[in-house]
């Protein structure tokens, strides 16, 4: 074995060791998320914030200086300052305080918050080192199969999570839900998608690699991010319309959805963030047949994986088109962008996995 060989050997292994090193990481940020919640669920804040939401779900609160009388054993009365939180003009109707958020206002929860996201910080940077070390092991863009593309998927979707926190965006409620799919990507990945570190093919050597998979890898992560705000709108809107209905929602739901952003603010979030990555999309599938077009001799050949991501276009165009002239809000243009995300996953898992064609990806 040449000095050459036996390097990119040794830089598949640190890699593997990297990857397997942020897992753990990211196990630990896990927990932590989950300390979070807990201690949370304590919160007088959060608790008040739901009493006050229940109290007034059609009506929108006062200002942060009101204080909020809470009854207490003996005919007392104890004066808790009213929690800070920002009024949205939700779906319909309603308009409702967002919630207190996973720490729920506490000391300890927001203790574990922090520590769950500098744990999360750490996972990336060692998860990124991995993804660095394959794509020197490779000499290539390191994202020439499923393993590879998986590992560089989660890896960007922290990054931008990460991204999103450091520009002051209300998203640390999502770092449960993230880390979870993390841990779940990078189980499969390395079990049952892993590949050895290889060449590809001629036609795909190519420097649209780094262009056309980069900006899809790039999407993905952006798509997954607004379809996780989309699932959560979903419950924490039906939990605000049981409470407009003078309903009683269960322990669960007064626990954990009322810490989140109103369902308005979710809406509004996961709008904005699909709008903001769709032009990219638009350029990834015009990159992709210029790079189809000098690595096959035709920009268009109705190959599975180009039809997928022509529906997956679609969807979304429609979600968007929707959303800007029929006046679509709420839980209709909800279930239709998850469909959008629905053919994204399908187009990523389903056509590499089950559909023979020329995207399909090497070693699985």
């Amino acid at each position: 074995m040449n000095l050459a060989a036996a390097t990119n050997e040794n830089l598949a292994h640190t890699s593997n060791v990297l990857i397997y090193s942020s897992m753990a990481v990211y196990t630990l940020a896990f927990f932590a998320h989950i300390a979070e919640w807990v201690f949370g669920s304590r919160s007088k804040v959060g608790r008040t914030a739901a009493a006050l939401t229940e109290g007034g779900a059609g009506a929108a609160p006062a200002g942060p200086e009101v204080r909020t009388r809470v009854a207490q054993k003996g005919g007392g009365t104890a004066v808790l300052d009213r929690p800070k939180v920002v009024t949205r003009a939700a779906a319909g109707s309603r308009d409702v305080p967002d919630g207190p958020g996973a720490a729920g206002g506490t000391f300890k929860g927001d203790l574990y918050g922090r520590i769950a996201i500098s744990l999360t910080i750490v996972a990336f940077c060692v998860q990124a080192g991995g993804v660095v070390a394959r794509a020197l092991s490779v000499q290539r863009a390191p994202w020439g199969n499923m393993y590879e593309f998986s590992i560089t998927f989660s890896t960007v979707a922290v990054g931008t999570y990460l991204v999103l926190l450091a520009l002051g965006k209300n998203v640390r409620w999502m770092g449960l839900l993230l880390v979870t799919t993390v841990l779940l990507d990078l189980g499969v990945a390395t079990t049952l998608l892993y590949t050895a570190s290889d060449q590809l093919v001629p036609a795909l050597d190519s420097y649209w690699l780094w262009i056309h998979v980069s900006t899809a890898i790039l999407c993905g992560a952006v798509f997954y991010i607004g379809a996780v705000a989309t699932v959560l709108y979903l419950f924490r809107d039906s939990y605000e319309a049981k409470l407009a209905a003078g309903g009683k929602p269960g322990a669960f739901a007064r626990s954990v959805l009322s810490r989140l952003p109103a369902a308005g603010s979710l809406d509004k979030f996961s709008y904005r963030i699909n709008a903001a990555v769709f032009p990219l999309w638009t350029f990834t599938i015009i990159a992709g047949a210029i790079w189809a077009g000098d690595a096959w001799g035709r920009y268009w050949g109705w190959d599975p994986k180009e039809v997928w991501s022509f529906i997956t276009w679609v969807a979304y165009a429609s979600y968007l088109h929707a959303r800007a002239t029929v006046g679509w809000k709420g839980r209709k243009a909800a279930y239709l962008a998850l469909l959008a995300f629905g053919c994204w996953l399908f187009n990523y898992y389903g056509v590499n996995i089950f559909v023979n064609g020329k995207h399909s990806y090497a070693g699985v």
